[in-house]
């Protein structure tokens, strides 16, 4: 049985005046330890689907189980990295980290000390006591996944985390991010534009066609590329040949212009 199974989920968004599908029809699943990327035009659905699949938002449709049950019982198993970091400015990086685990009613010596050792293992050792404006944009990002991963979700959710940061800041955030998902054997799902983000970081790539969002080709990037860090893989040579492959599938999906 799979880790996670998206099953037959169908979105629509009603007003007074409208319906709206944003997802049709979609299915697949995810295995313990993966990392997959959706990726797709601007109204594919792809952030609506990480809404459903996190309860915060129920499908028209559908059902999504996480280790074999509804995922709106698995609320805690389910941690989020957004491209805004959103640690609280009047508090220290610490009290950000930890706030989780206070929230969760599970903060106590062992998981403040683990919190702490996983700062520090990311490289932010010593700013325990230092407010978010002391940090530039990308330990800010590392900060928020020390807070993410303190509580330790079996499913990390990605929402385009690395799209407010400049080139250089993203692509070591790529490596770090990936490194530590690794180390703990996280599932984790991305959603991104960039394609390259994608491909470097991805087992498999779900791309999505717009109005309704469905499922219109899976990739499965090779075993040389998965074995490779981010910043590696996007300098092997089966890198550019996917990428244009998904490139042209993309642009497939453009509406024809008369």
């Amino acid at each position: 049985m799979s880790f996670l199974q998206i099953q037959q989920i169908h979105h629509t968004y009603l007003t007074k005046a409208s319906a709206t599908t944003a997802l049709s029809n979609v299915s697949l699943t995810v295995e313990e330890g993966e990392f997959v990327s959706f990726l797709g035009p601007s109204g594919c659905g792809k952030t609506t689907l990480l809404s459903i699949i996190s309860s915060l938002l129920k499908p028209t449709h559908g059902t999504v189980l996480l280790e074999n049950k509804p995922v709106s019982t698995s609320k805690n198993k389910i941690g989020y990295m957004l491209q805004q970091d959103y640690l609280f400015p009047w508090k220290t990086i610490e009290e950000n980290i930890l706030l989780g685990l206070k929230l969760s009613n599970r903060l106590n010596e062992k998981t403040k000390s683990e919190a702490l050792s996983l700062l520090s293992q990311i490289g932010l050792k010593g700013v325990e006591k230092q407010l978010p404006k002391q940090l530039s944009g990308g330990m800010r990002q590392r900060a928020a996944l020390v807070r993410t991963l303190a509580t330790e979700p079996k499913l990390l959710m990605l929402d385009e985390p690395f799209s407010a940061l400049d080139y250089q800041t993203k692509l070591k955030l790529e490596d770090l991010v990936s490194r530590t998902l690794d180390e703990f054997g996280k599932t984790a799902i991305l959603v991104t534009h960039d394609i390259g983000e994608a491909i470097a970081m991805s087992d498999r790539i779900f791309l999505f066609s717009a109005k309704p969002g469905k499922i219109h080709k899976t990739f499965e990037m090779p075993a040389d590329l998965k074995r490779l860090s981010p910043f590696e893989a996007r300098n092997h040579e089966a890198f550019q040949v996917i990428f244009q492959s998904i490139w042209k599938e993309l642009e497939s999906l453009e509406p024809r212009k008369v």
